[in-house]
């Protein structure tokens, strides 16, 4: 007894076509931020900065203090209620990894911060 293949191409290509409408692509929205204009540039005053450093091995550190993760939501909105024209720079070791670089921004952003400034560090090695 022989199996009939002369329809496997067409079972074939209709299983194609039914995993290609039914599957969802996940759509990666990715970080949500504006961005300023090419060009544009302000002069801040350094009472209204607030530096936020991350280092390599993942520690974070408000103005050289080393505050825990746990902990830097409540740092940063204490220093936004004693100043709501802070702005938040935020500098990131690139050894850092990306998942403690989002966590850290999730945390200003719940913490209320809505000025944040993403900078490279200048000097090497953070807190």
């Amino acid at each position: 007894m022989e199996v009939p293949t002369a329809s496997m191409p067409d079972v074939a290509f209709l299983l194609i076509i039914f995993f290609l409408v039914t599957t969802t692509l996940y759509m990666d929205k990715g970080l949500g931020l504006v961005l300023p204009r090419v060009g544009q540039t302000k002069v801040v005053p350094r009472r209204n900065i607030c530096n936020v450093w991350v280092n390599a091995a993942g520690e974070v550190a408000v103005e050289g203090e080393i505050v825990p993760l746990e902990e830097l939501r409540e740092e940063v909105a204490r220093r936004l209620r004693a100043n709501p024209k802070l702005i938040i720079s935020l500098k990131v070791d690139e050894q850092a990894k990306y998942k403690v670089f989002v966590d850290v921004l999730d945390e200003l952003k719940l913490a209320g911060a809505t000025r944040i400034s993403i900078a490279s560090p200048e000097v090497k090695g953070g807190p």
